[in-house]
Parts: C-alpha cells; sequence; structure tokens
C-alpha cells in the first residue's frame, strides 16, 4: 500500500496569506479588484481569483488608471507606484509584506546615510521585490544575481549587502566572500535580510523530501521562491519532480514507490497539493 502525504510546512507564506484574505474580502464587498501584477507567482490560485473579479494589471495600466481600488501584493513596491496612485486619486489597498516593508525601510535609511555607501542587492534583476528594494535608493541600487556580477561594484567606496527576502543563505553567503576577496576599501555590511519563514523551510523540506521515496514539488512557474526549495529537494531526493499542477503527473513515475510526498514553495496553494494528492490516489487505484 502507497502512502501519500503532503507537507504540513508547505503552502503560502504569512504575507501571501494576507494578501489573498485582503483580496477576497474587498471582492466579497464589490466583485471587482484591480491588483498591481501577480498576486502570487502561481498561475492557478491567480486564475482562481480572477473569476472571483480580480484583475491583473500592469504599471502601465496603474498610470491610466482613475479613482479605482488596487492591491499592492506582498512584494511591495517602489515610492513612484504610490505617488502615481495618489495623483491618479487610486485607493491603495497595501498587502506589502511586513519583512518586505521592513526591509525597503532598512535600505532607505542606509541610502540616506552620511557616508552614501553604495547599496547592493542580492537578488533576481526585475523581480517585483528586488524593483521595489531598489525603489528606495532612486534607482542607484546594485542588484547582484551571483558572485560573478561583483564586478559591477565600485570598491573604493563602502559598501552595504543586502538579499532579497526569498533568496538562499548559501547565496548571500557567496556574494558576500566574493567581495570580501576583492578587498573593499571602504567600510563593508552584509546584512542577512532573507525572511526566516523561507529559511527555516529549506531544512524541513530536505527533511521531508528525504523521508519519501518519490516527491512532488508543486510550484509555480515565475516562483523564485520555488526555484530554491525544489533545489533543495533535488539534493535531498534525487527521485523529486517539479510539478505546477495535478495534470503533469506521469502514471509510471508511481509504480513500485511505496511513500510519496507532495510539498510546494510559499507560492503554492494548499488546494492544488491537495488536487495533486487525490490524482495521485486516482492513478494508484487503477
Amino acid at each position: 500500500m502507497t502512502t501519500v502525504e503532503i507537507d504540513k510546512d508547505s503552502g503560502f507564506c504569512p504575507g501571501v496569506v494576507t494578501a489573498i484574505r485582503k483580496a477576497e474580502e474587498e471582492l466579497e464587498k464589490s466583485g471587482r479588484l484591480y491588483c498591481l501584477g501577480d498576486i502570487v507567482h502561481n498561475s492557478n490560485e491567480v486564475e482562481r481569483l480572477k473569476k472571483k473579479g480580480l484583475v491583473t494589471i500592469t504599471h502601465d495600466d496603474l498610470r491610466r488608471l482613475r479613482n479605482v481600488k488596487v492591491l499592492l501584493r506582498a512584494h511591495g513596491e517602489p515610492p513612484e507606484t504610490y505617488r502615481t496612485a495618489r495623483d491618479n486619486g487610486i485607493e491603495i489597498i497595501d498587502a506589502t509584506c511586513p519583512v518586505v516593508l521592513k526591509l525597503q525601510k532598512r535600505i532607505k535609511k542606509s541610502y540616506g546615510s552620511d557616508n552614501h555607501p553604495q547599496i547592493v542587492i542580492y537578488g533576481k534583476t526585475g523581480h517585483a521585490e528586488v524593483n521595489g528594494l531598489v525603489g528606495q535608493t532612486d534607482g542607484k541600487a546594485i542588484v547582484v544575481e551571483s558572485s560573478g556580477d561583483v564586478d559591477k561594484i565600485d570598491f573604493s567606496k563602502d559598501i552595504v549587502l543586502y538579499s532579497q527576502t526569498t533568496k538562499s543563505r548559501e547565496g548571500l553567503n557567496a556574494i558576500e566572500e566574493a567581495i570580501r576577496r576583492r578587498n573593499p576599501k571602504g567600510i563593508f555590511e552584509c546584512h542577512d535580510t532573507i525572511c526566516r519563514q523561507v529559511a527555516n523551510r529549506m531544512p524541513r523540506i530536505s527533511k521531508f523530501a528525504a523521508s519519501h521515496e518519490l516527491v512532488l514539488f508543486v510550484s509555480g512557474k515565475k516562483s523564485s521562491n520555488g526555484k530554491i526549495l525544489f533545489d533543495e529537494c533535488s539534493n535531498a531526493n534525487p527521485n523529486a519532480k517539479l510539478i505546477y499542477s495535478e495534470d503533469d503527473i506521469k502514471k509510471e513515475w508511481l509504480e513500485n514507490v511505496a511513500s510519496i510526498g507532495i510539498c510546494g514553495a510559499t507560492s503554492t496553494p494548499r488546494w492544488l497539493m491537495a488536487n495533486v494528492k487525490q490524482r495521485v490516489e486516482q492513478l494508484l487505484d487503477k
């Protein structure tokens, strides 16, 4: 008899839970709400909320809209977004994650300090959260995705390094070491600003993956956190499969397997993992 288990620690992080709750509360009242960008990096959840009346818009759309309500998702936004909203009579429903908001304030304070250090952000270029962080520095922050990007930095100046909240500690360590090897002439500070919710999931998901013969990791294609956690799963269990929904499951994966674990990213809804479990059990019964 094959056992099928959903990881109890997987699913939405608190920031995403709050954003979706705020969206659903407004949709229940008015039946329509604009959201600046995908509310979460999971197309299945985006589609579910779209059916309730959530309309995903771009920054260009925001500049054209007038006198409407717009939700800002957990990733956060740069100051320019708030200015546009004020100018256009737009009511903001702010669902910026408290962890991201705190990081924005820290970066803004560092950037405005007397020694005017270079702000370096370890993160994914163009990612919504990173755009919001760079916005705190009038667009001057340097974004590095790997240790190979440190050549962008002027090592004759003071340097303050921060991390996108959903990056890995190992990645941040590699950036820090690459900067130190270049012997900065000024002051160098490295701040671990990785969300503890994300960081703590890595050892837990590794243990979960190792405890099963087959792991089905459910994640949206756009999820940075999903890529990191899936790599963690794969390192712990080579028989880990990345899927986007129950439709991706192949019956041959389930053959001669005694235990199957289902887990996902901080942007993966629990209902989607439940759908995957249901499909697995249906295939096992055939």
